[in-house]
């Protein structure tokens, strides 16, 4: 047992270590999901727009409208922002047909970007944890600089003061 105690050590802090949540002020890597017709994509614009990205158990898929809809209504300049959202299809009991298929009348409907992650692959490389019955806001600057992080519901004065950090980055 003593000679395999450095092996399982060392193994548990890889698992550690990749597990450590996206932090204000890192970057966190690109990643290829699906879009709702199940094919790769990756984040559009990422690394050269500010991005509000809303990640999600389509369950619980309205967890951060009340953000997502004081972006909306600020009219914000579409050149140096995007908003994107993420259903993550391992978070619902719902076949990843069906969720799919609503993510493309919600595209269709509000001329949204969002995605879909089969396997948490978001979640994952950013170390964002366990959604299930719940979501994430991330802000990304244009450099891909995690300026916000929030898993769960945005409370009233985050969700002002990050309004806010939105439109300053987006002067930068």
């Amino acid at each position: 047992m003593s000679r395999w105690l450095p092996i399982l050590c060392c193994a548990l802090l890889i698992t550690t270590q990749s597990a450590v949540a996206a932090t204000v002020g890192q970057v966190v890597p690109q990643v290829t999901i699906r879009d709702a017709n199940d094919n790769p994509a990756s984040l559009p614009d990422y690394g050269k727009k500010v991005i509000a990205l809303f990640i999600s158990d389509p369950d619980a898929a309205d967890i951060n409208d009340p953000f997502a809809d004081k972006l909306k209504q600020a009219n914000l300049d579409l050149s140096v922002y995007r908003g994107i959202g993420v259903a993550n299809l391992p978070d619902t009991y719902l076949p990843n047909s069906v969720i799919r298929a609503m993510v493309r009348k919600k595209i269709e409907k509000y001329d949204a970007t969002i995605l879909t992650d089969v396997d948490s692959t978001l979640a994952k490389a950013w170390g964002l944890g366990d959604l299930n019955g719940s979501g994430a806001v991330v802000v990304l600057d244009k450099k891909g600089v995690v300026r916000f992080q929030k898993k769960g519901a945005m409370t009233a004065a985050e969700i002002e003061s990050t309004h806010q950090l939105v439109l300053k980055l987006m002067a930068e």
